[in-house]
């Protein structure tokens, strides 16, 4: 899905589609519900994500007593091919499949506790034919998807002449698991946001070897922000500080900030429809090549639908 030139996020389209299409012949009901808050986004640059991203969140905690059980899947398609005057250059082609469990449990009125655990799969593409035709359609054809054309799968990387990266086809494992603690600092009120502050640490469950994840804990501090407006919107804020450690691929790692702002529009109250703006920086620093120099920024589009009485789907 990532691409420092592209940006893509398949999610079953044509279920997608369908269902926007839907949405658009019926009228907003005179029940709107209380939202289902940001989308819970990631920095999915392929060695960028393995630094602590902390996904989008809302300020509200759970009631206490409850568990939340989310199932997050991610299909992303990386593409880049560089080369650079100094002997450093990346080949990278593929695709990862993103299996996330987030579990969050509400400890008190004001505090809630989460767990992510991540299990990722890279293999040979096969998104490549619809982003190939969506791109001819439109910009034009990528170079860097231009340059493999004829390659199905590559994940290589070399600075000053020494290769620093070689990410094996078909790899299997855990990425690296996330611990999380949410404090609502201060409720909503009519003139004043709700407000929380967010803590997270990364532990290095994954596999370093095979690049998913950095072998090293990293930490988190951040705060997430919600206003109501009127019956029907609700605005979302966050703004996250990450501190990691270690290296990767044998270089430096320091500090990133990732931004959120997003706009739900509660069409029912079992339908919201979410305009979102995500802004990420990198981790690395003078490396030479985009793939680890280049931040990411991306604006999504979605929905969040509750189809039965403790069941959500969310497709952006």
């Amino acid at each position: 899905m990532v691409s420092l030139d592209r940006k893509r996020r398949a999610h079953v389209p044509r279920v997608l589609g369908a269902a926007l299409a839907a949405v658009a012949s019926l009228y907003p009901s005179q029940a709107p519900g209380e939202g289902f808050g940001p989308f819970p986004v990631r920095n999915f640059n392929p060695l960028q994500q393995l630094v602590l991203n902390m996904p989008g969140d809302r300020a509200a905690v759970l009631t206490p007593g409850t568990l939340d059980v989310r199932l997050e899947l991610a299909e992303t398609a990386a593409v880049f091919s560089e080369f650079s005057p100094n002997n450093s250059s990346d080949q990278i082609k593929f695709e990862t499949l993103r299996n996330g469990l987030y579990l969050r449990y509400g400890v008190t009125s004001r505090l809630e506790v989460g767990l992510e655990v991540p299990m990722l799969y890279r293999y040979t593409a096969f998104m490549g034919g619809m982003i190939e035709a969506v791109e001819r359609a439109t910009t034009g054809l990528s170079p860097a998807r231009q340059a493999l054309s004829q390659v199905s799968y590559a994940y290589n990387v070399t600075r000053n002449g020494q290769q620093i990266v070689n990410g094996t086809n078909g790899a299997l494992g855990l990425g690296d698991s996330m611990l999380q603690v949410k404090y609502q600092l201060f409720n909503e009120t009519s003139v004043m946001p709700a407000l929380s502050l967010r803590t997270a640490v990364k532990l290095p469950t994954g596999r370093e070897s095979e690049y998913f994840g950095s072998g090293s804990p990293d930490f988190g501090l951040g705060l997430a922000v919600e206003k109501a407006l009127g019956s029907r919107w609700i605005l979302h804020g966050n703004l996250n500080g990450v501190v990691p450690t270690g290296r990767i691929a044998g270089l430096p790692l320091y500090p990133t900030l990732m931004g959120i702002a997003a706009a739900e529009y509660l069409w029912s109250e079992n339908l919201s429809l979410t305009l979102q703006f995500d802004y990420y920086t990198t981790p690395f620093r003078h490396v030479g090549l985009e793939v680890f120099d280049k931040g990411a920024s991306e604006i999504v589009a979605g929905f969040g639908y509750r189809f039965a009485g403790h069941w959500l789907w969310q497709g952006y």
